[in-house]
């Protein structure tokens, strides 16, 4: 049974670089939603956001850090920052945050310090669904009038539009001083004692794909963070080296205007609950930048885009098989080559034996020719003194 605290307190961390379309909405929202700090790191952003984030620091309500090296260090340093939301400044529940990502309640009726008030810290942690928002491509804006969209389309028709999956889940943990945040902010090393009741449940939506402008310089970022960092190796399905990859490839603005529905494909998706209205974010009113829209270009291109990209795509699957192929054959080859050098050292195992049991057999002749010739010596002695008993008895 939940039990009201109205004095808890909620600290929210990020490790954010290059936002500024959106981090004063992002942050000014969750003010009003009853977040008391935030523990920010700045990685070396250039586009204004790092002189966003003071203004807020001489607000009182914002802890500013500065790490501009860019290794992909998030893990450590969101859990840096996990841990001193709890040490240096008593979090009761802490959110380890994006910069594209607001947090809600998912009935939208209680703000989340009214919910985390509710929320037994027997939890310890749990994980929360992250929606991925839609709407139309823009050039360039904040896109939170634009993307009104839940984008819950299944897997298959993900995939039909280049994405693996949607948004991985979010997990806001209670307060401790040894917690660790996994690389991405997802999850945590702590035990989850369960879930909050329905009427408490929390959702994040999220807004990665808000204008060409953010989204391709995210990418280009991340990309060449992954590639100067040794310690570590994304998997080839990640979607940040994945759209890397088409971006440098030249495709990724094609990719860019596939993820948002044409207005047919928004009417459909709204019939079969592929897409669902949110308007929550929308109507908060919150700093925006004004938006330079592409609905039009996205309306004529996209169906000569899907064709040219499909042709792509076969190409790539095409030579993909034949790298499979050739893989195979390259692997086959190479079990071969390990049964025959296998196979010699049996070989060699075989004659080494063969060899020990000749030595054997040798040791064991040369011990009985010794036998044989120590017996013959001693018979000879035998003889000769028997002999020489005899001529003394003659002798006497």
């Amino acid at each position: 049974m939940s039990t009201y605290r109205p004095d808890v307190k909620l600290v929210m961390t990020m490790m954010v670089r290059d936002e500024a379309d959106i981090i004063a909405s992002m942050i000014e929202h969750h003010l009003g939603q009853g977040v008391d700090l935030f523990i920010v790191t700045d990685n070396g952003s250039v586009d204004g956001t790092t002189e966003i984030l003071q203004e807020y620091e001489a607000r009182g309500v914002l802890e500013l850090r500065h790490d501009p090296v860019h290794r992909k260090q998030q893990g450590e340093t969101v859990t840096s920052m996990a841990r001193e939301a709890y040490t240096r400044h008593g979090a009761d529940w802490v959110l380890n945050a994006d910069a594209d990502e607001f947090w809600v309640t998912a009935g939208g009726t209680l703000t989340l310090r009214e919910a985390f008030a509710r929320i037994p810290k027997s939890l310890v942690c749990f994980t929360v669904p992250v929606i991925d928002m839609i709407g139309d491509p823009s050039l360039s804006g904040t896109g939170l009038h634009r993307l009104t969209y839940r984008d819950l389309r299944s897997a298959p028709q993900l995939r039909a539009i280049g994405l693996h999956a949607h948004a991985t889940p979010d997990t806001p943990h209670i307060g401790d001083p040894s917690v660790v945040v996994a690389q991405g902010n997802h999850f945590v090393n702590l035990t989850s004692g369960g879930r909050p009741p329905a009427e408490l449940e929390i959702e994040v939506l999220h807004y990665p794909w808000r204008s060409w402008y953010q989204f391709s310089r995210k990418v280009e970022n991340a990309g060449r963070a992954y590639e100067s960092q040794t310690g570590l190796t994304p998997s080839p399905n990640h979607h940040g080296m994945r759209d890397y990859r088409r971006l440098l490839s030249g495709t990724l603005p094609a990719h860019y205007m596939l993820r948002h529905p044409t207005r047919d494909e928004l009417r459909a998706g709204l019939e079969s609950g592929a897409f669902v209205r949110e308007d929550r974010i929308a109507a908060e009113q919150l700093p925006a930048l004004p938006d330079v829209p592409l609905l039009a270009v996205q309306d004529v291109a996209k169906p000569t885009v899907e064709r040219v990209l499909g042709s792509l795509e076969l190409a790539f699957r095409e030579s993909g098989a034949l790298i499979v192929a050739l893989e195979d054959t390259a692997r086959d080859e190479a079990r071969a080559f390990e049964a025959r050098i296998h196979e010699e050292q049996q070989e060699r195992v075989r004659l080494q034996a063969e060899v020990v049991h000749e030595r054997a057999s040798t040791a064991r002749v040369q011990a009985e020719l010794e036998a044989q010739r120590n017996r013959l010596v001693v018979r000879l002695i035998d003889g000769a003194a028997v002999r020489a008993r005899k001529i003394r008895g003659r002798a006497r």
